[in-house]
């Protein structure tokens, strides 16, 4: 083969390889921010509630499982000095009357609601991973998270077991076939986070016990890609420009 035959060849064995990855360069570009979505602080607009499975605790005096916003937190993210500090964790108490398989279900409600029905928290982005502390007392329990695709559907997510002592950083990666975008506008179909939910296990003391939460937060791909028209696959403004237009019938 003649030199310039073989370059030839070359230049387009290199421009059959570099093509696809060019063109499908921007599907793969990522922005990837750290986002808090509750702090228990009072910011997020949500409060929280617990329900339990049927051999929670229940006497004249006190019903299982309470819940309340504690003044502690992780030293590892706020620090040791708690002067002038004003920091809450979510508090989870629980109690049952037998072992077993007992649950937990710790679930956001809207601030304000009267009927406390249960609220989604909406997670900003392509979500990567879900992050957050948790407090355990070394018992032999684990967590779960539960979150909703656009779809619908409901997907538990394992954080780990709980048999650890203080505070730990709990880190868990967003399995990839959890549906988080689609074909047609808008492309990018956001995650809700439902609730989580505290297993017991049967081998394991269940007649008092104590977990706190503190900064859930996701590491979420926040990436869009920027094309001539933008503007109308936004839903929130799509809606405002259609409220603010002058209708036609049609027949």
């Amino acid at each position: 083969m003649k030199q310039g035959g073989f370059k030839a060849l070359c230049l387009v064995l290199v421009v059959s390889v570099l093509l696809p990855a060019i063109i499908g360069a921007d599907e793969k570009a990522v922005n990837l921010e750290s986002r808090v979505i509750e702090n228990f602080d009072g910011s997020s607009g949500y409060e929280w509630r617990a329900m339990a499975s049927k051999f929670a605790t229940k006497t004249d005096k006190e019903t299982f499982p309470k819940i309340a916003l504690i003044k502690a937190w992780p030293a590892a993210v706020y620090g040791y000095n708690k002067e002038g500090k004003d920091i809450r964790s979510l508090g989870i108490w629980g109690r049952f009357d037998r072992k077993g398989y007992n649950w937990i279900d710790v679930y956001p409600v809207k601030k304000g609601s009267s009927d406390n029905a249960p609220a989604e928290i909406p997670m900003p982005g392509r979500v990567q991973m879900l992050d957050m502390w948790v407090w355990g007392s070394n018992f032999y329990y684990y967590l779960e998270a539960y979150v909703r695709d656009y779809k619908g559907i409901v997907h538990i997510i394992p954080m780990g077991d709980l048999s650890f002592e203080g505070w730990k950083n709990l880190r868990i990666s967003i399995p990839a076939n959890i549906p988080q975008a689609k074909r047609t506008f808008p492309k990018r179909q956001g995650l809700s986070l439902v609730k989580f939910r505290i297993w017991t296990r049967p081998t394991e003391r269940v007649d008092d016990f104590q977990v706190y939460f503190n900064q859930i937060k996701v590491l979420t791909d926040t990436f869009e890609s920027l094309f001539d028209g933008d503007d109308l696959a936004d839903p929130e403004n799509v809606q405002q420009l259609w409220n603010a237009s002058t209708t036609t019938n049609a027949r």
